[in-house]
């Protein structure tokens, strides 16, 4: 085989494998409109005014509308409860899920969580909307979530957005108190959103 002719075999071997690496993220093409940021206190915005949350930040990022559908103290049981209501009833075309936090604080177990986060996903995407979970692990800080998330998403075919409070978390201030984000915070958390769904939403 000449130069020419294996040089040729690599570039198609390396289009074939880039598009085999892809991950296929269900519901691309939903038809609802808009997004809904579905969480707990961080999607809500505690510690923050109203308009420094990051929903409404990624909201200016956005060409579609975004809704903030945060409950301060939600675990992932209380979610599923409230799902239908602020969530399915208003026909979004992507939902971006935000839970864990208060699972591990009233110590729910991780598997637990996992498996409501799943349920969740799974009434989503059946109603033909997109989903993104949001993992906010930063360093060793919910590690365990991070790699149960990521697996999640990769058997959901959902949209996986990684360490959202990496360098928040451990900096006093990007920070409203121990645990939340103040608007500095909230602002880089936004940005991260944005990156990880910007190409799902054109």
């Amino acid at each position: 085989m000449n130069r020419i002719n294996l040089g040729f075999l690599v570039i198609v071997l390396g289009i074939v494998l880039s598009g085999c690496l892809k991950q296929e993220i269900k519901n691309l093409d939903a038809k609802g409109s808009g997004i809904i940021c579905f969480g707990d206190s961080i999607t809500f915005g505690y510690g923050v005014n109203p308009g420094e949350d990051y929903p409404a930040v990624l909201g200016s990022m956005v060409k579609i509308p975004v809704i903030n559908a945060g409950v301060d103290g939600d675990t992932s049981f209380a979610a599923l409860e409230r799902l239908r209501q602020d969530v399915l009833s208003k026909n979004p075309r992507l939902v971006i899920v935000e839970f864990c936090g208060n699972d591990f604080l009233k110590k729910i177990p991780k598997e637990t969580t996992v498996n409501n986060l799943s349920e969740i996903i799974d009434r989503i995407q059946a109603k033909g909307i997109m989903v993104a979970l949001v993992d906010i692990s930063a360093g060793m800080f919910f590690r365990e979530y991070r790699t149960a998330f990521k697996k999640l998403c990769d058997e959901k075919q959902a949209i996986f957005i990684p360490v959202v409070l990496h360098k928040i978390i451990t900096n006093p201030a990007m920070k409203s108190d121990f645990f939340h984000p103040n608007a500095r915070g909230y602002k880089i958390i936004a940005s991260r959103v944005h990156k990880a769904i910007s190409r799902y939403i054109k």
